[in-house]
């Protein structure tokens, strides 16, 4: 490294100026693409598409309270299939989900009050016909009318802009 500003400093002397200047800009304009960042990112990019296999040991598959009313999970979500309404969340980026996973809002996860961390399931906007698979990865939504709380992204994919009805049908596990 130190060679190289040595041998930069002997360019600035004389007619290498320019030469010097036409490196510098070019080096700079390269450089300049390394750090973009891609528009549009995918459910492989984040960390909740890589959570551990199913434990229904884990504190996240044991029964739970909120505001008074206790749920139960799910031993297993083979054959599940419910029409309910979605809705989506987003504004909690960074934090942490049930499965301890940090949360991307422009992901492809869901919280679901039952099933079991992690499952994939395949949801339907009933009203546009979209679908979209989602990575289970959290707990709610803790309202009685609501089914699923689908990530931003996910959401966004299948059309779902405040609250829609879905169908949601286990397709796997992780």
């Amino acid at each position: 490294m130190i060679r190289f500003f040595e041998w930069l400093t002997a360019c600035f002397s004389g007619s290498n100026r320019q030469m010097v200047r036409l490196m510098t800009v070019t080096t700079w304009v390269s450089l300049g693409g390394c750090a973009s960042i891609s528009p549009m990112m995918t459910s492989s990019q984040f960390p909740e598409a890589k959570l551990p296999a199913y434990n229904r040991l884990a504190a996240y598959n044991k029964p739970y309270k909120v505001k008074g009313k206790t749920y139960a999970p799910l031993p297993s979500a083979v054959g599940y299939k419910a029409t309910g309404m979605a809705s989506w969340y987003g504004g909690q980026s960074g934090s942490r989900t049930a499965s301890g996973a940090r949360f991307h809002p422009h992901g492809l996860s869901a919280a679901h009050k039952t099933l079991p961390i992690p499952s994939r399931v395949k949801v339907t906007n009933l009203k546009t016909g979209r679908s979209v698979e989602v990575m289970i990865n959290d707990r709610g939504p803790f309202k009685s009318d609501r089914l699923i709380d689908l990530s931003q992204g996910a959401a966004k994919q299948i059309g779902i802009s405040g609250l829609a009805e879905v169908s949601v049908e286990y397709i796997g596990d992780s």
